[in-house]
């Protein structure tokens, strides 16, 4: 069976995926946006309703994952923190599903699997650097809140933030799959699995909850008039608070002292941070690097991403990233 991929996700197909759940007409206009794993457009109906419609990678997330996203994201808004939900169809729904027929690419004997999405309300705004200590103050305040909702509930389906059950797979994917040049497969490996190995313990006793995942200042927005917006909850996990402030920094922990402390003095204002959580930082930034390079890996075939990212793989490539991860390791591992 050919599987589905976004290089079937034709615009007519984005259009039709609209217009198929939803009592509208949109009038045609189609605007892609970045995002390293799904597909996102902005689209525009006859009356000048602005929209973004969400692709969800094919084989990524399973319908009841996606839905726990969604779950979040209405209870934020309920409580009124700045947050974008999907819309909802008559029957409740949020997440829907494309089916793209063998047809569609030249094989009518053909059904390919479908493709999640979900369709969300336009909501522009500036980028928001933080500069001052109130500025770090709000950002903190904003992620104490997001937080304290949280709380509320778990995630099951959600990944879990742990050197050994997330970080883990994405090594045996990197070296199994062919993603890894063949020079660095080994030294790769055991990199990434000794610093796995020192830092589990420091995860021994750390509370977890759902939290936002992919907190970095390129999700927040500023809207005039209003204040601060989080978006692009994707990577929604179940796992430790500080996942979600260490993003914020714009440098290593120790390089980022007063940066640091206005953040945890803006969360403190909604829930205690358990200072425990400050020595991970370092670890969880190199988990993230692991994982970014799986997600990576695992775009390598669509059309797309090799136009964008040509050397994405090759000898040069792993030369340059086994450096980086040498060197974040140094943070890991003991002195």
């Amino acid at each position: 069976m050919t599987p589905a991929t976004f290089d079937h996700l034709t615009p007519d197909l984005v259009i039709a995926a609209v217009e198929s759940v939803f009592d509208l007409r949109l009038d045609g206009t189609i605007e892609p946006f970045p995002s390293y794993v799904n597909r996102v457009f902005g689209v525009r109906t006859d009356e000048e309703r602005e929209l973004v419609v969400k692709f969800y990678r094919p084989g990524r997330w399973p319908v009841e994952t996606i839905g726990e996203e969604h779950e979040f994201l209405f209870e934020l808004a309920e409580a009124d923190i700045p947050v974008v939900p999907p819309l909802r169809d008559d029957d409740g729904d949020s997440v829907f599903e494309l089916e793209i027929a063998g047809s569609e690419i030249g094989d009518a004997e053909t059904d390919l699997p479908v493709i999640a999405f979900a369709v969300f309300p336009k909501r522009g705004g500036r980028g928001f650097d933080a500069e001052g200590d109130e500025e770090w103050f709000r950002l903190g305040s904003l992620v104490g809140r997001v937080h304290q909702i949280g709380l509320r509930q778990g995630a099951p389906e959600r990944l879990t933030v742990d050197p050994s059950t997330w970080t883990g797979p994405f090594v045996r994917e990197l070296t199994e799959n062919g993603m890894v040049h063949p020079e660095f497969v080994e030294a790769f490996h055991d990199l990434v699995w000794s610093v796995i190995e020192s830092v589990q313990p420091l995860f021994t006793g750390i509370s977890l909850q759902r939290i936002h995942g992919d907190c970095h200042r390129g999700n927040i927005l500023e809207r005039p008039g209003e204040g601060l917006l989080l978006i692009d909850f994707d990577d929604m996990m179940v796992g430790p608070a500080v996942q979600d402030l260490w993003l914020l920094l714009p440098d290593h922990a120790d390089a980022c002292t007063r940066e640091l402390t206005m953040l945890e003095d803006g969360y403190s204002q909604f829930r205690a941070l358990d200072r425990r959580e400050l020595e991970l930082i370092e670890p969880l930034r190199f988990m993230r690097m692991i994982h970014f390079l799986a997600w990576r890996g695992r775009q390598r075939h669509d059309h797309w991403f090799q136009q964008q990212f040509p050397e994405w793989g090759n000898h040069a490539f792993w030369v340059r990233e086994m450096e980086d991860l040498k060197d974040q390791a140094q943070y890991c591992l003991p002195r």
